[in-house]
């Protein structure tokens, strides 16, 4: 589902700016809504989208079955899309120990009409709530996320219990050991708990609306914020990423909450610390890293990167412009980025390429495949920089650790261009 490699030839007069060039946006909410414990999704849609999702989805781990009504051209002839779905979260609600049955709805279905009227908010004990993420709307799938979390808690965020004043909902899809380390840090600090979102617990989700403060880990959240300021919560900008993104960050959870000043300056100065320490071991100095990608924390880790000594004078994501992405842009053009790309194409990172000679390249599978048959140095930016801790200290010393053992390796990809050249 991602796109097929072009030249660097190619015009890009010609380039589609519509949306994106990602896979459909439905899979982000997918993703996490299948997750849930006690959800059964059902999805909205033609069959030929019900099967790539399903595939992917299936793929990245869930483990239920996604039910769905049928819809081709004889249903929405008929107008018959409302009863088929209605039908489909009767059947989705039966299911041992259903709690949520989440509808997504997807273009056919949004095109044709769906009222959310007209589908129910209960059956038994399952919660329904309709998440609408046609792809000429969302234009990402890292915004299907926060699209999806919005809607879970809009309808289940409980906001009539108390208060809970030194509780933080930590939202981002981060590897698991980040999470921990980042709770440990903030319970030092003085925080009672953190909500991690998206989970896997229903009951998270509504213990999220007493929550005093919002963390948003990842830049495409702007849903979820919009919520929490008009809930009259706290929102910290930026994340625990590098030296002075994580002290900065690790200070902004403190004012907001109203901890103790001499105690949090302390824990910031001692992750400060660690951090660099972290560089003082390990550096990048001297590299020049291409990061492009469409996760939507492509700015975060190239802010990494610099912070590690690397040139980065070119990033790109498939999310759009936004203001929480802006201090990161901000940062990185002060520090020598020369181009922050929102709603990439693959054919502007093919022209980046010829531009800047790269010494490694974090990217798509297409565009990582291009750069090394030059012989760069270059890994597919979701697999291999999810599948690593990247917050605080710990994350800093893992993800600097994996580009400079890559870089050590760079001979091998012109040995093996050489081989094949020949």
């Amino acid at each position: 589902m991602e796109p097929i490699a072009l030249s660097a030839e190619q015009p890009q007069g010609h380039t589609c700016k519509l949306h994106p060039q990602s896979m459909c946006p439905a899979f982000g909410s997918l993703r996490i809504l299948s997750r849930i414990e006690g959800s059964h999704p059902v999805m909205a849609t033609d069959t030929g989208c019900l099967y790539g999702l399903t595939f992917v989805t299936h793929f990245y781990g869930a483990r239920k079955s996604i039910l769905a009504p049928t819809l081709g051209s004889a249903e929405l002839y008929s107008g018959e899309i409302v009863e088929g779905t209605r039908a489909a979260i009767e059947a989705a609600a039966r299911e041992p120990g259903c709690r949520l049955v989440p509808v997504v709805s997807l273009c056919v279905a949004e095109t044709a009409g769906m009222p959310e009227e007209l589908l129910p908010r209960r059956v038994g004990d399952a919660e329904v709530v309709l998440v609408r993420v046609p792809a000429y709307a969302i234009h990402s799938h890292p915004e299907a996320k926060d699209v999806a979390l919005e809607a879970l808690l809009r309808r289940l965020g409980d906001r009539e219990g108390p208060r809970e004043d030194r509780t933080v909902v930590v939202v981002g899809e981060v590897f698991p050991a980040d999470q921990l380390a980042i709770d440990a840090v903030l319970r030092r600090m003085g925080v009672e708990a953190t909500v991690a979102l998206p989970g896997r617990s229903i009951d998270d989700l509504r213990r999220a609306g007493r929550a005093a403060a919002l963390a948003p880990l990842h830049p495409f959240y702007k849903g979820v914020t919009r919520l929490y300021r008009e809930w009259g919560a706290s929102v910290a900008g930026g994340a625990p990423v590098g030296i002075s993104g994580t002290y900065a960050w690790l200070k902004s959870i403190g004012a907001l909450l109203n901890l103790d000043p001499a105690l949090v300056d302390q824990v910031a100065q001692e992750e400060r610390a660690k951090a660099e320490a972290v560089l003082a071991a390990k550096s990048l100095k001297g590299a020049r890293v291409l990061v492009t990608g469409y996760e939507g924390t492509e700015l975060a880790y190239a802010r990494l990167l610099v912070e590690a000594g690397a040139e980065v004078p070119y990033v790109s994501t498939s999310i759009g412009a936004d203001p929480l992405a802006l201090p990161d842009e901000l940062w990185l053009k002060a520090r020598g980025t020369q181009e922050v790309v929102y709603r990439k194409a693959l054919e502007e990172d093919m022209a980046a390429l010829d531009r800047y000679a790269p010494d490694f390249v974090l990217g798509t599978t297409p565009f990582a495949a291009a750069a090394k048959e030059r012989g760069i140095p270059a890994m597919y930016f979701t697999n291999q920089l999810a599948s690593r801790p990247f917050f605080l200290s710990g994350g800093m010393a893992a993800t600097i650790g994996f580009v400079a053992e890559t870089l050590e390796r760079s001979n091998r990809y012109r040995e093996m261009l050489a081989f094949f050249a020949e």
